[in-house]
């Protein structure tokens, strides 16, 4: 009797859409796991993560401009 091998493939999951509202920090913590919302306000502070803007007190994040900063991200470690 043969042998069957079965191989094991890794594939990249699909990402998941984003949503159609606008993001809050925490949601950005939850997305991409972070250890806290302390490390959004780090990236804004320093320019190196996804446009924000304001809307009065509040830190809001257009889920295009998430989606556009992961591109840049996925660019720059593919060179």
């Amino acid at each position: 009797m043969a042998s069957r091998r079965s191989t094991v493939v890794d594939v990249a999951p699909e990402p998941r859409p984003l949503p159609s509202r606008y993001l809050t920090p925490d949601d950005l913590v939850a997305m991409f796991e972070l250890p806290s919302v302390e490390t959004v306000y780090q990236w804004r502070r320093k320019r190196t993560g996804p446009r924000g803007f304001r809307v009065g007190r509040h830190l809001r994040y257009d889920p295009a401009d998430v989606q556009a900063w992961v591109e840049s991200l996925r660019e720059g470690a593919a060179a």
